[in-house]
């Protein structure tokens, strides 16, 4: 794609496409998703979507001035996603334990595409939702201003790194992911005890921790962290 595009105004194609679909950026960006999914970053080309669409190439100019627009927006339905299936309770902590693991669950439903995007920044509207939220439940807590941006920036970048990580490691093949998981039982579990203590007085736990996501863990230490910041805010120990 290049830098053109068509008027929001002048985007709604009035006749279906070949497979009887009247094109929308949200169908351009589910087909993406669905083809990243498939094929990987090869999958964000004019020529393959416009023949998944049924449309002519062309066409996807009138939503999208080039490929990297289209990606800032699969990135940004990702946040949509996980934001349309999260409901704020009034607890701060319980409240941003669940929209991490849900970010994390979302990731990893789209995989390949969350390995493309979590590390974009998008401008979007659905990101712009999502960081407003996200520091008004923290400034609703008691965090001041400057702090509450801090955690913010903690927060999202754990879960946002945990999500291409994880997300990584889903998308290799079958085989690769049981190799790996193997590597624990095979090597690390029968290191004798005389040349890595360490490793042997734990390898059993070692086996049945590392195959799994650490982020549930992590996103716990550091909301206990940030709990304790705000308590130390309450009572004035905290400077």
């Amino acid at each position: 794609m290049t830098d053109r595009v068509v008027p929001a105004t002048a985007r709604q194609r009035r006749r279906p496409t070949k497979q009887g679909v009247v094109l929308s950026e949200e169908l351009i960006v589910e087909t993406a998703m669905r083809l990243i999914e498939e094929h990987g970053a090869e999958a964000l080309s004019v020529r393959r979507l416009g023949r998944a669409l049924g449309a002519d190439p062309s066409s996807l100019y009138r939503y999208f001035r080039h490929t990297d627009d289209l990606m800032l927006a699969v990135a940004d339905e990702l946040i949509g996603r996980t934001l349309r299936s999260w409901r704020p309770t009034g607890d701060w902590r319980a409240d941003l334990r669940d929209l991490g693991l849900r970010m994390h669950a979302g990731a990893l439903a789209h995989p390949r595409a969350a390995v493309l995007s979590s590390h974009r920044v998008t401008g979007r509207d659905h990101e712009i939702q999502a960081v407003e939220t996200i520091i008004g439940v923290l400034r609703d807590a008691g965090f001041p201003d400057a702090e509450a941006v801090r955690i913010y920036h903690a927060f999202v970048d754990q879960a946002l790194a945990f999500a291409a990580l994880d997300s990584a490691s889903t998308a290799l093949p079958r085989p690769a992911r049981e190799a790996e998981a193997a590597v624990w039982r095979a090597t690390y579990a029968r290191l004798p005890a005389d040349t890595h203590p360490h490793i042997a007085a734990t390898a059993r736990h070692l086996v049945a921790d590392m195959p799994r996501s650490s982020y549930p863990m992590a996103l716990d230490l550091l909301l206990s962290a940030a709990a304790a910041r705000l308590a130390g805010i309450r009572d004035g120990t905290d400077t």
